[in-house]
């Protein structure tokens, strides 16, 4: 059963990281193996006895504090009220020009938000549009920072129907795909998850649900829009943008300029995709949690074994 326990932890080891402490049904589902729940809840319980796993409430973690399970139903709660936001933001991006699918992403889609939490969303565009409507939707968060809304529209990740699959392929990019929550396009999003069943290699248990077969009615201005844009005119226009903001990003990447949030502003831009540098917020996660485990590991090693 050592494997189990050890893939429990790890789990625990992730989620630790955000300070979040998870219920059993999410220690199943995030499990990287395909353990039934009662063997999985079995060990959870060992883990517990051993003092390496602690119950707070209705909550499992590695740390023994009470506030994270305050933290958590509080963040829960909220997180509930922001899902009104975020639809009605969902409703007002989707009608810009080559927007396909729309996903809400970050810690909201983990069912967690705070005063400080961005409504973040995964957006798909057209193939070879990506920039165009990048671009528009771009001055759409301008003008919504003058009104104290900008919150509501972090649009950090875009990529075209030409560039399903994800370049980096780890347990971090692994969590933010499997609980993307569909908001407008439901069909792209789930063809995203399906173009990255790699992400079974990390959580075997995971499953996409077929999406309903709904006919979008796209508004006139979105309409002569994307005619307006299309052929060689949109192809020379959309490269156009694609440039300008390469130079823009590595003029600010250069410089150093940090975020709100103080996270160094890293970006990377492609012709089909426009996503944050993995090799600051990403990359420092995976090192902490990859040193993480392995304490764990070795402490789970040292400790003596529950007789059955």
């Amino acid at each position: 059963m050592q494997p189990i326990q050890d893939n429990i932890l790890r789990t625990l080891s992730y989620f630790d990281l955000f300070r979040y402490p998870l219920t059993s049904g999410e220690i199943c589902f995030f499990s990287q193996t395909e353990e039934p729940a009662s063997v999985i809840g079995q060990q959870l319980e060992q883990l517990v006895l051993q003092g390496l796993v602690y119950r707070l409430d209705d909550f499992y973690s590695l740390q023994d504090n009470a506030q994270l399970a305050e933290r958590r139903r509080k963040g829960n709660m909220r997180a509930r009220e922001e899902m009104a936001h975020a639809a009605k933001a969902a409703r007002i991006l989707f009608r810009f020009p080559f927007v396909k699918g729309l996903a809400l992403s970050g810690s909201l889609s983990k069912n967690y938000a705070d005063e400080h939490t961005d409504i973040d969303f995964f957006i798909i565009t057209e193939t070879n549009r990506l920039w165009i409507a990048r671009t528009l939707m771009h001055v759409f968060y301008k003008m919504a920072r003058l009104v104290g809304r900008h919150r509501w529209f972090c649009m950090n990740y875009y990529i075209d129907e030409a560039a399903m699959e994800i370049e980096e392929k780890n347990i971090f990019t692994a969590v933010e795909i499997i609980t993307l929550i569909p908001m407008k396009g439901e069909e792209q999003i789930n063809r995203f998850k399906q173009q990255n069943r790699w992400t079974r290699k990390f959580f075997p248990g995971f499953r996409v649900e077929p999406a309903e077969d709904t006919r979008i009615k796209y508004g006139l201005l979105r309409r002569w829009t994307e005619f307006l844009f299309s052929g060689r005119v949109g192809d020379r226009v959309d490269n156009w943008l694609m440039r300008l903001t390469q130079r823009r990003w590595l003029r600010k990447q250069d410089s150093a300029n940090l975020n709100a949030k103080g996270v160094c502003m890293g970006m990377l831009a492609g012709k089909h995709f426009a996503k944050p540098d993995p090799r600051h917020f990403q990359y420092r996660i995976l090192q902490q949690y990859e040193i993480r485990v392995e304490q764990l590991l070795q402490r789970s090693e040292q400790e003596p074994a529950l007789v059955r």
